[in-house]
């Protein structure tokens, strides 16, 4: 497949090459990285400050160098036949490296794009001693996560999730049946460098699902031509009890390239911060992720694959209290396959990309409801069962599973850049193939098949002191289902056949007001068509505990956002101002009906227009000359009203996050870190009717880590801990708070990286 797509180009090798110096001291910067985005094509400096690119293709394209302790500086760069030289003396200073934003087509650096974007290292979210992918995100101002305990979560940004926040990874769209409270995300953090979070309406770039955002996970790199590389990484959780291990090797020649990665994580039941341990919040994980890649002139692509395997206990109620890691009932297995093939042509004037993604997702689920009613009368004579004893039972019977669903997704993303002197302009084509089918005796959705097929049209214009970019894109889903059932039936699901298409646009302007101050107005429209459990659905969601009934006649939501971003930096201060106000126009939620299919109560689904507004606001202290200590700060507000002024159901509460933080020798090839933080979740009040008030609650985490060289070996270490005062609370977002159940007491983690 790889090789049947590479085109014969008869080329001449272009080459970029040049010397990196200290602007003060005018001395040579070893280990830079020069990169151009646009290629994915990169290396770093050598001792002498040196560099050299090969197999460069004619043309305009952005080149990015960056170094830690240095102002990261891009520029646009001609590349010509044969040798090409560019030289640069970088200028000091202690803001972060600022990184190529990916997750919008046009790879500026984050200060340059017109869209705000969030982008956080994978390093820099592990340093926070999250123990898994969802909760590392949680980290970033304005997103936070639904959660089932400790191992199911799922991302919310500004106060949407669900099928409002599409998730990418790999370059293409990750479908996991992600409508679903206590469907998780799905991805292991092994193999992803960095984490990108558009805020608001990304419909114009993505489509449906992409109304109120978009968490897009970028994955780990190919080593530089002519290297190799490998190394292992081992964390551990004292409260879990829980170990997580990867290992990964990567080699690369001039052209071809391979990469691969393994890990595997396993968790027993958390303990609250008053030592109960809450049962079945216990968790298994494997994961492979791999890559080939092959790198010429005009042409390069690559092929990933990522395997991951789940168990997944739902927790339900306080019961037995052991370090078993087997889950009881009920439980989910889940495998996903992913695979991406990314594709670039380029040509002298402009440039084609072609992303092809193929996602098998199996999800089952096992209850233990069929076998309690086989035991009901024993149990009613006195002969009561343990939990264990059920699980055990069940297992020796081989019961298949309840719910047994298959998703498959084939996508295309086509994008064609053509470069038009300084205004960049992309024109897409988008689609999506979707087969959803059932296996198992239960039904939640039926088997159904989903169209997607979407175009584009979007240009980014560069002026001396601004940018603007603009764009328009129209969109049609078809959403097929199948009958299921027996028509009279409780719980029968007529055919559907329903059409859904969508106009939107989008426009950002962003401008240095000063030398110190830059802002960014950004308008933009989105639409989420409803997905297929809103429509069809009827009968018992088990891990919500409820039976959820949908509303074939619902419309799409359409949505209109206002984003205003404010930002001040200077050699000792960065600040920031970022706000929006969302308006979404046939809102759909769920609303119980105060009736009971059995002993579950009924939730319809139903549609309101609603409102939400707030945003994010920070500063972050590095007075010069003291570079190695950092004071930052940061508060994230979201509220969220229905037309009727009820409020929204899972509205994350406020939150001030403080951290003080010291870095030592970031220049050399060892660093040193230490830091504290404590954040603040206040009272939640403004909840919907079937939700509860949230009372405040503070937690305390403190961190070391760095580098040490053990038997002539560089080895990485970190040290965290979180809620370290073992504070006992119940976040608003989680989904055991209707159960009285606490979050996660106190977790210490520790963490080894060792490069081989």
């Amino acid at each position: 497949m790889l090789l049947a797509l590479v085109p014969l180009f008869a080329y001449t090798q272009n080459t970029l090459s040049g010397k990196i110096l200290d602007a003060e001291t005018g001395e040579p910067l070893e280990q830079v990285s020069v990169y151009i985005p646009q290629l994915e094509n990169g290396t770093v400096t050598d001792q002498n400050g040196n560099y050299s690119l090969k197999n460069l293709p004619e043309g305009n394209y952005k080149l990015v160098i960056s170094y830690i302790g240095f102002e990261t500086y891009s520029t646009s760069i001609e590349i010509n036949s044969e040798n090409n030289q560019f030289d640069y003396q970088m200028s000091p200073s202690a803001i972060e490296m600022d990184e190529v934003v990916l997750s919008t087509p046009f790879h500026k650096l984050q200060r340059e794009n017109v869209m705000k974007v969030e982008q956080k290292s994978m390093e820099e979210l592990k340093q926070q001693g999250g123990i898994t992918l969802s909760e590392g995100i949680t980290n970033i101002p304005g997103v936070s996560s639904v959660s089932t305990g400790v191992g199911i979560g799922k991302p919310v940004i500004r106060g949407l999730s669900f099928n409002r926040v599409l998730v990418y990874t790999q370059g293409v769209r990750l479908e996991n049946q992600q409508y679903g409270g206590e469907h998780g995300l799905g991805i292991n953090d092994a193999g992803i460098s960095s984490v990108e979070v558009i805020k608001g309406p990304a419909s114009l770039l993505y489509g449906s699902d992409a109304l109120g955002g978009v968490l897009y996970l970028n994955p780990e790199k190919f080593e530089a031509s002519g290297e190799t590389s490998g190394d292992v990484n081992m964390r551990y959780f004292t409260n879990t009890l829980g170990y997580n291990a990867n290992a990964g090797f990567k080699t690369s020649g001039e052209k071809l390239k391979f990469l691969v990665r393994g890990a595997y994580a396993t968790n027993a039941d958390y303990e609250t911060g008053d030592g109960t341990s809450v049962t079945n919040s216990r968790f298994n994980e494997a994961d492979l992720k791999t890559g080939l890649a092959y790198q010429a002139s005009k042409f390069k692509t690559e092929l990933r694959y990522n395997y991951n395997a789940s168990e997944l206990g739902i927790p339900e109620e306080i019961g037995v209290q052991n370090n078993d890691r087997d889950p009881l009932m009920p439980y989910q297995e889940l495998s996903t396959h992913i695979i991406s093939s990314k594709n670039n042509f380029f040509f002298k004037k402009s440039s084609l990309e072609a992303t092809f993604g193929y996602t098998v997702n199996n999800r089952k689920e096992f209850e233990e409801h069929h076998h309690e009613e086989e035991h009901e009368g024993e149990e009613h004579e006195g002969e009561e069962h343990t939990e264990e004893e059920h699980a055990e039972e069940e297992h020796e019977e081989g019961e298949g599973a309840a719910l047994d669903m298959r998703l498959s997704t084939l996508n295309y993303n086509i994008q064609f850049n053509p470069q038009w002197g300084k205004m960049t302009t992309i024109f897409g084509v988008q689609g999506m193939h979707q087969t959803n089918e059932n296996f198992g005796e239960e039904v939640l959705v039926p088997n159904a098949t989903t169209n997607d097929f979407g175009v584009l049209a979007t240009s980014h214009i560069h002026f001396n002191n601004s940018d603007l970019q603009i764009g328009l894109r129209y969109d049609l889903r078809s959403i097929n289902g199948e009958e299921s059932g027996i028509e009279g039936d409780e719980e029968y699901i007529p055919a559907l056949n329903k059409d859904f298409n969508s106009f939107n646009a989008a426009v950002g302007y962003r401008m240095d007001l000063t030398q110190n101050v830059m802002g960014r107005l950004n308008l933009a429209t989105g639409f989420r068509a409803p997905n297929l459990s809103e429509l069809t659905s009827n009968g018992l969601h088990s891990g919500a505990n409820r039976v959820e009934i949908g509303n074939p006649d619902l419309d799409s939501e359409q949505n209109f956002q206002v984003d205003l971003a404010l930002e001040y930096g200077n050699k000792h201060i960065e600040a920031y101002v970022n706000t929006f106000y969302n308006i979404i126009n046939d809102y759909i939620y769920l609303e119980p009906t105060g009736e009971f299919r059995e002993l579950d109560p009924i939730y319809n689904f139903q549609q309101q227009n609603a409102t939400l507004y707030g945003g994010e606001f920070g500063f972050h202290l590095h007075p010069h000359p003291l570079d190695w200590l950092h004071l930052e700060s940061s508060y994230d507000i979201v509220f969220g009203e229905l037309e009727d002024k009820s409020d929204l159901p899972l509205i994350p509460a406020n939150r001030w996050t403080n951290t003080f933080r010291v870095e030592w020798n970031k220049n050399q090839d060892y660093k040193y870190y230490a830091f504290v933080t404590l954040q603040t979740f206040f009272d939640q009040n403004k909840v919907a009717d079937f939700e509860t008030p949230t009372s405040r609650y503070n937690l305390f985490n403190v961190g070391v880590g760095g580098d040490i060289r053990i038997f002539n070996q560089k080895v990485g270490y970190s040290i965290t801990g979180n809620n370290l005062f073992d504070k006992n609370y119940i976040s608003h977002l989680s989904r055991l708070k209707a159960d009285g159940i606490a979050n996660i007491g106190r977790n210490i983690s520790f963490n080894l990286n060792i490069p081989l």
